[in-house]
């Protein structure tokens, strides 16, 4: 079940980087390179209404409020995007959130799904650049998510089902690195960030 809303009367001149990616292809490691390297860049910490996992805090890892508290927002006109992956399970980006990055005057980086990556890039336009994570083959993703030891063999299955269906947006973002090797796909990604920021 998915509903996507995003709102494009975001004014400003904030900026951002997007990147998304199916489950295990190295996103989350590619941003967290970028965000030591480049001081212009502050993550953008997702709106979420499950419950923290782990270790996880509140106005750290995301922003964790009640489904009824996350529908009163959308009613309020307060996200930049935002989806209902599950049935009363929330996810999405505030527009307090980027506010609070722009007026830092820094860029935003999202690391998000890759509906909410394209709902982001339709809201901003040409204020962001949206960069798809690709891993070199499905076979070598089942590999990482398998290496990762962190679910159960069904799991992974349904990882890659819905890997399958983000790897058809792949050509709707605007730059599109695929990370067969790390080093060259950070050397990569380093090299569009370094030119997004000098535009």
């Amino acid at each position: 079940m998915w509903q996507q809303r995003i709102d494009s009367s975001i004014d400003g001149k904030g900026r951002a980087l997007i990147f998304s990616a199916p489950s295990g292809a190295g996103k989350t490691t590619i941003v967290r390179s970028l965000l030591e390297k480049f001081p212009a860049l502050e993550f953008s910490i997702s709106a979420t209404s499950r419950a923290p996992r782990g270790n996880e805090k509140d106005g750290v890892d995301y922003y964790f409020m009640t489904p009824e508290a996350f529908r009163e927002k959308i009613v309020r006109n307060e996200f930049l995007e935002w989806e209902e992956v599950y049935a009363g399970n929330y996810y999405g980006t505030t527009k307090s959130e980027a506010g609070r990055v722009w007026e830092k005057g820094r860029v935003l980086v999202c690391d998000v799904d890759v509906k909410g990556g394209l709902n982001i890039k339709k809201a901003l336009g040409n204020r962001a650049l949206a960069v798809f994570v690709q891993p070199p083959s499905m076979e070598s993703l089942r590999e990482r998510l398998q290496n990762r030891s962190t679910d159960a063999p069904e799991a992974i299955e349904r990882r890659l089902q819905k890997a399958a269906a983000e790897l058809s947006h792949a050509p709707h973002f605007d730059k599109i690195i695929v990370n067969d090797h790390l080093e060259k796909a950070l050397t990569e990604a380093e090299k569009l960030v370094t030119e997004f920021l000098q535009k």
